[in-house]
C-alpha cells in the first residue's frame, strides 16, 4: 500500500512540475515578448523624397535614417517619384501612423502645400530638406537646404570663365522646385551683374524643360541643338541633367565644343568633371543636409527654439579639384 502510495504521489508531483514549468515557460516568452516590443523603436518619423533615381535624396535620406536610428526612431522613408499626388497620399498615410514629424523633399513646391496643410490639421510637424514648400498657409516648422541661390551664382562664374565671358547659353530647368528656382535666378542675376561690371557678354537664348532627369535632358539638349546650333554653354539645373546633356552632346559629334555647368557633386558628376565632359559643378552636401534636418526635428520635439531655415553654402567643383580627389 505505502508503495502504491508512493507512487500515486509522484505521479502528481510530476503533473504539478510539468503544468508549472510550462506556465512558466509562457510567462518567460510572454515577458521576453513585451520586452523586446518596448525596447524596439516606438516613435516614428516619416520621410517622403523626390526620387530614388538620383542619389542626391537618397543620401539625405540615409542620412537621416542613422541620426533617427541614434536618436530612437524609427524612419519610414518613401519616395514621391516627382508625382506630387502620390506624396500626398504618402503623408496621408504618415498622419495616419501618427509619426512624430514629416519630412518633405517636394515634388512640387505649390502643389505640396495640400497635405502640409493635412499634416498642420493633425498636429504633426513638417520640415522640408532640399526643396522648400512656396505654397501660401502650409506650415513647416524648419526648411534645411543647400543656399540654391548662392549655388547658380557660382555656377554663373563657372560658365563665364568656361566661355571666356562671351557666347550664347541656355538652361535645362525644372521649374516646378523651389530649389531650381533658386539656381536659375542665381544664375541669371550673376550673369547680368557681370555683364554691367566686366563687360561679360553672355545671352541665354533658351529655357528648356529637363526635368532634372537624364533622359529628358539628353532629349532637350538635342532639341537645344536643332534649334541653336551656335551655342557655347548649357548650364544643367543637376547632375542627372548635365549628364544626359554630355550624352546628347557627345552622340551629335559637339562634345568638348559646348561647355557643361552642373549642379550637384554627386560622384558620376564629378568623375565627369575630372575627365573634362562637365566643366564644373557648385557642388551640395547631402548628408549635412540630412544630419541638420534631424537635428531640428529633435530640438523641436524637445521643445526648443529651431530656426525657420538653414542654409548651407555650395562650393565650386572644377577639374582640379577632381584630379587630386580622393574618393574618385
Amino acid at each position: 500500500m505505502s508503495i502504491r502510495y508512493l507512487g500515486l504521489v509522484l505521479c502528481m508531483v510530476c503533473v504539478w512540475s510539468g503544468c508549472s514549468g510550462s506556465a512558466t515557460k509562457d510567462n518567460v516568452t510572454k515577458a521576453d515578448a513585451t520586452k523586446a516590443k518596448s525596447s524596439g523603436p516606438t516613435k516614428q518619423i516619416g520621410i517622403s523624397i523626390l526620387t530614388t533615381a538620383n542619389p542626391f535624396f537618397v543620401e539625405i535620406s540615409d542620412s537621416v535614417k542613422q541620426a533617427a536610428q541614434e536618436a530612437g526612431y524609427e524612419l519610414i522613408s518613401v519616395s514621391g517619384e516627382y508625382d506630387a499626388n502620390k506624396q500626398q497620399n504618402q503623408v496621408k498615410d504618415f498622419i495616419v501612423q501618427k509619426v512624430s514629424a514629416i519630412i518633405l523633399t517636394p515634388c512640387d513646391s505649390r502643389a505640396v502645400g495640400t497635405a502640409i496643410k493635412e499634416a498642420n490639421a493633425a498636429g504633426i510637424p513638417v520640415f522640408t530638406a532640399d526643396i522648400a514648400s512656396i505654397a501660401p498657409g502650409a506650415k513647416v516648422v524648419t526648411h534645411v537646404a543647400t543656399d540654391n541661390y548662392s549655388g547658380g551664382r557660382q555656377a554663373a562664374i563657372a560658365m563665364i570663365e568656361a566661355l571666356g565671358g562671351q557666347g550664347k547659353v541656355a538652361i535645362l530647368d525644372f521649374p516646378q522646385v523651389e530649389s531650381v528656382m533658386l539656381r536659375t535666378k542665381g544664375f541669371r542675376e550673376e550673369l547680368e551683374e557681370q555683364k554691367k561690371a566686366k563687360g561679360v557678354s553672355i545671352e541665354i537664348v533658351a529655357v528648356l524643360p529637363g526635368d532634372a532627369a537624364k533622359d529628358k535632358s539628353y532629349k532637350a539638349t538635342q532639341d537645344l541643338l536643332q534649334s541653336h546650333p551656335d551655342l557655347n554653354g548649357i548650364f544643367a539645373i543637376n547632375d542627372p541633367s548635365a549628364l544626359g546633356c554630355y550624352a546628347a552632346l557627345e552622340n551629335a559629334g559637339v562634345a568638348g565644343k559646348i561647355k557643361i555647368v552642373g549642379f550637384d557633386g554627386q560622384i558620376d558628376g564629378k568623375r565627369a568633371i575630372r575627365d573634362g565632359k562637365i566643366y564644373a559643378d557648385p557642388i551640395q552636401f547631402p548628408v549635412r543636409i540630412g544630419q541638420e534636418t534631424m537635428a531640428s526635428i529633435l530640438k523641436y520635439l524637445n521643445g526648443q527654439e529651431v530656426p525657420a531655415e538653414i542654409l548651407i553654402p555650395t562650393a565650386l567643383y572644377r577639374q582640379s579639384d577632381g584630379n587630386s580627389d580622393p574618393s574618385l
